[in-house]
């Protein structure tokens, strides 16, 4: 596990994800005081990585459930394996095995297909849970979540309650799609990541586009952090700025220029609206 918060900053950047001190705080707090960590920010800045880093960093396993409208317990928990059920319930009638009999062997772990979240708890040891945009879910799921994230432990009818063998690591994702509970909040570590700094996104591109020069990365971070100054309908995210840079690299670009802008800014901005309103801009925001 992480010893100091410059230990989460160092380990991190070994797997090449750059962190700030408040941001590595939050994860070494989570870590040590086995609570889940809540990250919120807008789409593309590294929420999802963050999971992905601190798994890389500590040698261990992530286990990702993607949320989404609809999700339920079944879903995220586990489900029956229905087919093998059925093999052992006619297996069962031909030897005239009791109903009974039957029954307490098809509910058994035997018979149980894992999702993430059961997955994560049956872990023989500590694994990195990544719980990805929350927001997306109901507030029923929510709510399930809680009894998950309280005591980590989940609760199965027919098998009774399931302690975990080893507390995980819990990131949970948010794209402020919705608010969440007090509830989930208080049992969360609160962090938002914003859109970097020039100085920090300029250096995620030097260390993401390995043979990139200094001079083409600087404008490439200007053109965008430009274009996030302008009410966009979605913005250009960092995953997107690094796309743009490896493709000027495979163009062999090695300054922006209006043309060239104007040729690959798809890879920027992706509503045609946005598109339009930047056209007549583009010269300026070079400059």
């Amino acid at each position: 596990m992480f010893k100091t918060v410059n230990d989460v900053m160092e380990r991190l950047s070994e797997v090449n994800y750059l962190v700030d001190e408040k941001l590595a705080t939050s994860v070494f707090l989570a870590v040590q005081l086995n609570k889940p960590l809540l990250v919120e920010g807008p789409a593309g800045v590294g929420k999802t990585e963050l999971a992905k880093a601190v798994a890389s960093a500590l040698q261990t396993d992530l286990i990702r459930l993607q949320c989404y409208e609809g999700l339920d317990e079944s879903k995220a928990l586990f489900e029956w394996n229905y087919q093998k059920q059925l093999l052992r319930i006619q297996a069962n009638h031909l030897t005239d095995r009791s109903w009974e009999d039957t029954k307490k062997s098809i509910f058994s772990e035997e018979f149980c297909l894992p999702r993430p979240l059961l997955k994560a708890i049956q872990a023989p040891k500590t694994v990195v849970l990544l719980i990805d945009e929350l927001d997306k879910s109901d507030e029923e799921f929510e709510s399930f979540l809680l009894e998950v994230l309280s005591d980590y432990q989940v609760s199965i009818p027919e098998m009774g309650t399931i302690k975990a063998r080893s507390i995980p690591i819990v990131v949970l994702t948010s794209n402020n799609y919705r608010d969440f509970s007090d509830a989930l909040k208080r049992r969360c570590i609160h962090v938002y990541i914003d859109y970097p700094s020039f100085e920090r996104e300029l250096a995620i591109v030097r260390l993401k586009v390995p043979g990139i020069s200094q001079d083409l990365a600087k404008e490439i971070v200007h053109f965008v952090q430009a274009l996030r100054k302008i009410p966009l309908k979605k913005a250009p995210s960092i995953s997107e700025t690094l796309d743009w840079a490896r493709t000027m690299i495979l163009m062999g670009v090695k300054n922006l220029d209006a043309r060239t802008v104007e040729n690959t800014i798809n890879l920027l901005i992706k509503y045609q609206q946005d598109v339009e309103k930047i056209q007549d801009r583009i010269s300026g925001l070079l400059g």
